[in-house]
């Protein structure tokens, strides 16, 4: 088990990992103290990220297998990249998921759909699942989460990843459905200009 699945899974209840945009070095301690169990950033603020915090880091959206090398300089310990046949994204994981898990980087592979699910195990069986919704304005993207979940066999790691605002209580709404850790867009911080204190409410801090 990677650093970043132990984490999420060993955690004191649901992680809430938070994606960093701006300035990446303040934002990542800021996270830290505010009780975030990872941070997640672009491929190129990887390194940035690595300087300015002890936590385990995920860079998202990975998408192609030459961003492997980023991965390695900056030693993040996990990534996300998105499982859509139709986009050719299947076939790109094909090269991307190898070259990954054998330098023991956590990658979790964000699928949409249910058929999406047992595609994922039959071809790669990772360890952590992304959850989320294809339609970025979906109104009940935490049930379709939760449609999800359903269909990843127990132990196996799941992250939601809503793209709508999220409160603690849903937070916790997730957690006692048996989801591991919430993936918050960094959109979510954007209107306020207290990024600790918004996450430090997320967490329960």
């Amino acid at each position: 088990m990677g650093r970043f699945a132990q984490a999420i899974s060993e955690g004191d209840g649901i992680s809430v990992v938070p994606e960093l945009e701006g300035d990446i070095a303040e934002l990542a301690a800021l996270a830290e103290d505010a009780g975030a169990e990872a941070v997640a950033v672009s491929v190129r603020d990887a390194t940035v990220a690595r300087a300015a915090t002890s936590l385990p880091i995920i860079v998202d959206r990975v998408g192609h297998p030459r961003e492997v090398d980023a991965l390695i300089q900056a030693a993040v310990e996990g990534c996300v990249t998105v499982y859509d046949l139709d986009a050719g994204e299947g076939e790109l994981l094909d090269d991307l998921y190898p070259a990954v898990d054998v330098l023991g980087i956590d990658c979790a592979i964000e699928v949409r759909e249910s058929a999406d699910v047992a595609e994922v195990l039959e071809r790669f069986d990772p360890e952590i699942f992304v959850a989320a919704s294809a339609r970025p304005s979906d109104d009940h993207e935490l049930e379709h989460v939760l449609d999800l979940l359903a269909d990843v066999p127990a132990g196996k790691l799941v992250v939601a990843r809503p793209r709508r605002p999220i409160v603690r209580d849903q937070i916790l709404a997730l957690e006692r459905a048996g989801v591991d850790a919430v993936l918050v867009s960094g959109e979510f911080f954007r209107a306020s200009s207290d990024f600790g204190a918004v996450l430090s409410e997320l967490t329960g801090r």
